[in-house]
């Protein structure tokens, strides 16, 4: 291995990229990181939850420091192109080398959060660093609903200086984010056998996706949205009912692709595929210079029965009814999001239609509104309503001391001021912050382009970057 920083620490992503770790399939990085700890005789512990605690004590000198707490996520989110045979729960990512640039190949490559898992244990292993006692907090389950972090208990970790590694930015320090919370609805169909007509399988793809949170304001197109506004215009010029539906895979991406199967008469085929392909022009449209790959296409699918008339009605003016995207800008920070909503899932399965939202907001009040919006259509409609603990958002410290060290830090090492600003994600802070009380925290990471899709991909030179930051402010309390 070459002995350069940043080789180790993508030497160290490799590693941890090369074992599965989707949301809830966290163990056997943790088994790896647990050894890799027993393997340097540092004391590791574990959660109920199966949030991880590594302890590495201090280097002479330094005992009488604050503890300093690293913070990251072991999951990542598993999204790939429709062509990947990728499978997430056997298959190693493999990352590729770029240019100045790491992806992967057709799938998401796990840089959030696995460069800092990397970077934690990459600050460990360097002996020349003089570091205070570190405290590598691992959690889990953050991707969906920050759910380890959820159920951290106090005391779990005893630093109270937390550095989260979790941005996707260098240069900018996160100081607060949103908060967010889901719900799940769930509502019975019925089914009749199909009349003499055809099943086609009508698809919307080609769609940008991306972050729901980070990404929302980018008003890029959801692919569940778009196709029950198709399926709406093809019920308004023919007899149709709905045989299948899936749509989405993540509550916090935005959903690339979906696909209904429906039925109707094959006289009318003709007339079906001409609204898709006016709809499609319209819909080029209306994105322009947002989703130039956006496809709408119409094929063949397989069924025996389908939704009945006014189930299928009810079920696409459910899914019109649902919102997504941008609900209030901010009234105090200009062109900040404040509260959005992200269709995220939609499918059949068996008798029963499942559709999940995702709903961020800075003011917690907006963000119940929004949840109780959301839950009074489906409830309207018939459906079953569950809404997810949620997670609060971080206020910001403005005067907090380890932004302000942070800052110094940064601008005498790069002779320029770092950004500070507010995120408009869920990041774990908040709910640290909640739970263990007293913590002071900032959030910063290397530079990550298009995270939660298939085109995510790490930004090599700013690893280095974040790399001599983070060495600067570990020996800057010693």
């Amino acid at each position: 291995m070459n002995n350069h920083p940043v080789d180790k620490i993508i030497s160290l992503f490799e590693q941890i990229s090369a074992i599965p770790r989707g949301t809830g399939r966290e163990a056997a990085l943790s088994a790896w990181l647990q050894a890799w700890a027993a393997a340097r005789s540092y004391a590791a512990k574990t959660d109920p939850a199966g949030n991880l605690l590594i302890r590495v004590p201090a280097s002479p000198g330094c005992e009488s420091a604050p503890i300093l707490v690293l913070q990251g996520h072991m999951d990542m989110v598993c999204e790939k192109t429709p062509e990947s045979t990728h499978d997430f729960l056997r298959d190693p990512i493999r990352p590729v080398v770029d240019g100045e640039w790491l992806r992967a190949d057709g799938t998401t490559l796990g840089a959030d959060n696995g460069i800092a898992i990397a970077l934690a244990l990459a600050l460990v292993e360097a002996d020349e660093i003089r570091r205070p006692a570190l405290e590598l907090l691992f959690t889990v389950e953050e991707e969906v609903g920050i759910g380890g972090a959820n159920r951290l208990q106090p005391g779990f970790a005893e630093g109270k200086i937390l550095i989260n590694l979790d941005s996707e930015e260098e240069g900018t320090f996160i100081v607060g984010c949103a908060g967010g919370q889901g719900t799940q609805m769930r509502m019975g169909l019925w089914f009749e056998p199909l009349p003499d007509w055809q099943a086609y399988q009508l698809r919307v793809s080609g769609l940008q996706g991306g972050h729901s949170g980070v990404d929302i304001h980018k008003h890029r197109a959801n692919a569940n949205t778009l196709l029950a506004r198709t399926l709406a215009r093809i019920r308004g010029r023919v007899p149709m009912r709905i045989a299948g539906l899936r749509g989405g895979t993540a509550h916090n991406a935005i959903p690339r692709e979906a696909q209904a199967c429906i039925a109707f008469d094959s006289g009318n085929y003709a007339v079906v595929e001409q609204v898709v392909r006016e709809f499609e022009h319209k819909l080029l449209g209306e994105y322009a210079g947002i989703e130039s790959g956006l496809s709408l296409t119409l094929g063949k699918c397989d069924a025996e029965r389908a939704v009945n008339e006014v189930g299928s009605e009810k079920l696409i003016q459910l899914l019109l009814a649902i919102p997504h995207g941008v609900a209030h800008m901010s009234a105090s920070v200009a062109g900040f999001v404040e509260t959005s909503d992200n269709f995220a899932s939609m499918e059949i399965r068996g008798d029963e239609l499942f559709l999940a939202t995702s709903q961020r907001s800075t003011v917690m009040s907006r963000l119940e509104e929004l949840t109780e919006r959301i839950g009074a259509i489906a409830l309207l409609a018939g459906a079953q309503v569950r809404h997810t603990d949620g997670y609060p958002a971080w206020q910001p410290d403005m005067d907090s001391p380890l932004l302000q060290r942070s800052r110094q830090i940064y601008e005498a090492l790069f002779a320029s001021a770092p950004k500070v600003e507010m995120i408009h994600a869920g990041l774990e802070c908040g709910v640290i912050g909640a739970i263990f009380g007293g913590m002071d925290m900032i959030s910063l990471g290397a530079t990550i382009r298009d995270p939660h899709s298939p085109q995510e991909r790490l930004h090599i030179p700013s690893v280095g970057k974040v790399w001599q930051f983070l060495v600067a402010l570990i020996e800057s309390y010693c």
